[in-house]
């Protein structure tokens, strides 16, 4: 493992001699007149770190990014995890202060890693899967990067819960993952970067030794109606519970099902938006955005309390960095009781860290 300094302390981040010499991109947007505070109210953000802090090996990696973040909600805990092909996997420390490369599977390595999660087996001991939309396998690993099971796609034999999900498989459509969610014992997988557009299943039937096989449940499929997707992107667990929230990018919504596949009700995101996923923080979620509603301005995210949309944080637009013109995943921490937001884009890559406005 290789650990570099990401950055030392808070206050002495945003002076002007330290932005001079790691050449942000937010100084060149305040001097074309641009605030550098972006947002609404109590969730007005600054940047506080760019690409520039990652390992070298992550920064070369990044103009390709298309993933997401995995969070370790632990008590005491925190790290963030995510991957960039050719890289490997990534970890943030909890306190926001390092970052290090962990020691990846060649066979993660080289190929292109979506969205991901962490979740936690009966004993505690916790996992981070990750779908490969471009290798169509789901990966598991330890919180060291260590990789204990590779779920290949359904070879069209096995049950998966619905005859039309079975004869897409019989007829080889291709499986392609695009994020993962894990409740009671099972994992959840959206697809809809494939003509499918159905979530699947598969059941871990042991963790030492890891093993996972498919499972005949499966549900959504391509559509407009309540419980279809136009593209099934994000799959998130609202924490405490086992209701499952699903990003529908292009109907601008975030679609919500219990753990059985049965369709609860629609959250409405602003017309015009690609939400990609939601993240939630207590009673806040973030929502990433790979376009909004005016795609002169970059892409939004948006910041709900109590499913209420309370700000929008326009990075390209409000803090300068270009290449968020598409946003492709958000989470937000909490840090000495000050919120942060760590974004992705996408096409081009790049990465940020913003920090909350408290005065």
């Amino acid at each position: 493992m290789k650990r570099i300094t990401l950055f030392t302390l808070f206050a002495g981040l945003l002076t002007l001699g330290w932005l001079a010499t790691n050449d942000v991109p937010l100084r060149a947007a305040q001097s074309a007149g641009a605030p550098g505070i972006t947002g609404e109210g109590k969730m007005r953000f600054r940047l506080l770190f760019n690409s520039s802090q990652l390992p070298v090996e992550a920064q070369n990696a990044l103009k390709g990014a298309h993933g997401g973040f995995a969070v370790d909600r632990r008590p005491g805990k925190g790290e963030v995890y995510f991957a960039l092909k050719g890289a490997g996997l990534i970890q943030i420390s909890s306190d926001l202060k390092s970052v290090k490369m962990l020691d990846t599977d060649a066979s993660m390595k080289r190929v292109g890693l979506h969205n991901s999660t962490m979740w936690y087996a009966k004993d505690g001991t916790p996992f981070i899967t990750f779908p490969s939309n471009e290798a169509a396998k789901v990966f598991t690993t330890d919180v060291d990067g260590k990789l204990v099971h590779t779920l290949n796609a359904p070879d069209g034999k096995t049950d998966l819960g619905s005859p039309v999900v079975n004869d897409y498989f019989k007829g080889r459509g291709s499986f392609i993952p695009t994020d993962t969610e894990y409740v009671d014992g099972l994992i959840y997988m959206t697809t809809g970067y494939s003509n499918l557009d159905y979530v699947l299943t598969a059941k871990v039937t042991s963790t030492s030794p890891f093993k996972a096989e498919w499972f005949d449940l499966s549900f959504g499929g391509r559509g407009t109606g309540p419980g279809q997707f136009g593209t099934g992107h994000g799959i998130t667990v609202f924490p405490g519970t086992t209701r499952l929230d699903i990003a529908d990018r292009p109907n601008a919504e975030i679609d919500r099902f219990t753990r059985h596949g049965q369709y609860l009700s629609t959250l409405r995101m602003p017309n015009g938006s690609l939400p990609c996923d939601i993240y939630y923080h207590g009673k806040y979620a973030v929502v990433g955005s790979l376009d909004g509603p005016d795609r002169s301005k970059g892409a939004p995210i948006y910041i709900l309390e109590n499913d209420q949309l309370i700000s929008t944080i326009m990075i390209k637009e409000d803090l300068g960095l270009p290449n968020f013109t598409h946003v492709h995943n958000a989470v937000m921490r909490e840090v000495n009781n000050k919120l942060y937001v760590i974004a992705q884009a996408w096409n081009p890559g790049d990465f940020a860290i913003l920090e909350q406005v408290t005065n």
